[in-house]
């Protein structure tokens, strides 16, 4: 996108004169722990090209850093916040409930803190899920286990305006709102709706999405755990193919419009022959399709691995026509089709095969995090805490270039992160897999498919961009 320019200024509820309670320095060489400066930036781009005109110094390229400050907005003894979880389950989701509670309870000195029920649904009256207390005593023991604590359901961000009645009535003055693309739009909703009604609210977006598919941001939580889960599933359908005559595992795997778990497993696996994105169009028949490099893989090795995300190849499949309490478009079954068209293909052929094929999805995201992913976690929830405190709003914590920022919650949703398939990431992923760059018949109809592709999606984040630009005017 090259034409468009982000702009990463954070908004503030006010000018903050408090103290804060936690001792820090604000000197290099004191070897006590640092405050973070309002001034101390991350830049977005940072790769230098010959052909290019070095990047901005400004809002444009710079992200505001992450952090403690000396002075917050909020007085502790007035807060009291909210958490709630939205969308699918996701590994880390109590890790990062935890670090909420425990920085507000224990670095802050906050003592009311309420977790919203079921999402974005916990704040309707006629659902009937009151909003119950935390404190660490009772979230201490949380990250243990899979799922999460307060519940999650899909929708209801739509009803924006009593969301916000809600928040009213709880006395809610910070936000916390821990989900993906979709929840953080309507994040930035009740944000505005808030700003609109004259509340000094702070909304703050932990951002969720097991896909890792949110622009800017290195990766998401629960991503790692879900590339270490996957990684097993393959290593085991391996096994299984490899014991077999002419054995096949298949293994289909999340990611529905972003292939990044399917092209980090086949990375981390070192057993996948075949790897399937969304990104990356293919065939099925022909000479240069799918099923013909398949039975040459069989020919020649006797055995193959497939991995293949739920978004990839739905333009080979009959369309559902229809969407998921969150707006998503609902896919049909990659994994059933490539199934049973693998097995009709050398049936015709009367090639003997043994095809496995397993969907590990929902063991995946139910699953406890790895070690380094409830760190990220951690911190997280942590920085979110800050950056409430200090009045930060419509903001996301986001981890960029290793550094831990906020993203105004407008850019993060620009547009959705994808494996770029002329980036060094999908490169190492073929040499991994030794599969074709492309498996089509017709070279110039997937260029013109994927350009066309890439300028959509261009287009709508341009629109949004547009109207975020209008907003603040």
């Amino acid at each position: 996108m090259s034409t468009m320019e982000y702009d990463f200024t954070v908004e503030n509820l006010g000018e903050c004169k408090i103290h804060s309670p936690i001792e820090l320095s604000l000197e290099h060489g004191t070897y006590r722990a640092a405050y973070v400066k309002d001034t101390t930036y991350v830049r977005n781009k940072v790769n230098v090209f010959a052909d290019e005109k070095k990047d901005a110094n400004d809002k444009t390229n710079l992200m505001e850093k992450a952090g403690p400050r000396e002075y917050i907005y909020f007085n502790p003894q007035h807060v009291t916040a909210g958490i709630c979880t939205c969308g699918g389950l996701c590994p880390g989701l109590n890790d990062v409930i935890r670090a909420v509670v425990r920085c507000l309870w224990n670095r802050y000195g906050v003592r009311k803190i309420k977790g919203i029920q079921f999402g974005y649904k916990g704040f309707f009256h006629d659902e009937g899920y009151a909003a119950i207390d935390l404190n660490p005593d009772i979230v201490d023991t949380i990250h243990k286990i899979g799922g999460s604590y307060l519940g999650t359901s899909r929708g209801g961000g739509d009803r924006v305006s009593e969301i916000v009645d809600a928040i009213e009535q709880l006395g809610i003055n910070q936000m916390y709102i821990i989900g993906g693309d979709g929840t953080q739009r309507g994040a930035l909703d009740i944000a505005n709706e808030i700003e609109s009604r004259g509340l000094k609210v702070a909304v703050v977006g932990i951002p969720k999405t097991v896909d890792n598919d949110l622009e800017f941001i290195d990766r998401s939580f629960g991503f790692e755990t879900a590339v270490q889960k996957a990684t097993q599933a393959v290593n085991s359908i391996h096994m299984e193919a490899h014991s077999q005559i002419n054995g096949i595992g298949l293994v289909k795997l999340m990611g529905r419009e972003s292939g990044f778990i399917a092209t980090a497993t086949a990375l981390a696996s070192h057993e996948t022959n075949f790897c399937l994105i969304p990104e990356v169009p293919f065939d099925m028949d022909g000479p240069n399709g799918f099923l013909s490099h398949l039975e040459n893989r069989l020919a020649n090795r006797h055995h193959a691995v497939i991995v293949v995300a739920e978004g990839a190849g739905q333009e080979l499949l009959t369309s559902t026509n229809q969407t998921d309490a969150s707006g998503n478009k609902k896919l049909a079954d990659i994994g059933v089709y490539l199934r049973d068209k693998i097995t009709e293909y050398f049936a015709a052929k009367k090639i003997h095969i043994n095809l496995k094929y397993i969907d590990p999805g929902y063991e995946v995201r139910a699953s406890v995090t790895t070690a380094n992913d409830s760190i990220y976690c951690e911190r997280l929830g942590n920085n979110a805490v800050h950056a409430a405190m200090a009045g930060k709003t419509k903001i996301v914590i986001g981890l960029v270039h290793d550094k831990y920022v906020h993203i105004p919650i407008s850019m993060a949703t620009l547009k959705r992160n994808i494996v770029d398939p002329e980036s060094s990431l999908w490169r190492d992923c073929l040499d991994a897999t030794l599969q074709p760059v492309y498996m089509v018949n017709n070279i110039n109809t997937v260029t013109e498919k994927l350009g066309k592709a890439e300028e959509e999606a261009n287009k709508k984040a341009l629109a949004r961009l547009e109207k975020v630009t209008a907003m603040k005017k």
